[in-house]
């Protein structure tokens, strides 16, 4: 049995808020990208997320790399709103 790799990878506007996502989770492509730049291999992302195959985290990380410089944007404009939404929520549990 052989796997179609074309479907793997999949947006929808009502999952995710449309993110690039494995198909039938809720697993992000950032998710993986995101343990994958922290050093885990495929093979060790996949046994950290065990609802998806092997293969799955290999399409999840072509994708990524095909699309590095979008994901990446991504990933920061992420990582800034929670910077700033954290500094609010501190500054305002000082000032309560």
């Amino acid at each position: 049995m052989s796997t179609d790799i074309d479907g793997l990878i999949v947006r929808t506007a009502d999952v995710l808020g449309g993110k690039p996502r494995i198909d039938g989770t809720r697993v992000s492509v950032q998710t993986v990208a995101i343990w994958y730049r922290r050093g885990y291999t495929a093979e060790e992302i996949a046994v950290e997320l065990e609802q998806v195959s092997l293969a799955q985290i290999y399409a999840a990380l072509a994708y990524y790399h095909a699309n590095q410089a979008e994901m990446e944007a991504e990933l920061q404009a992420e990582t800034e709103l929670h910077d700033r939404l954290m500094q609010e929520h501190y500054q305002h549990r000082a000032s309560a």
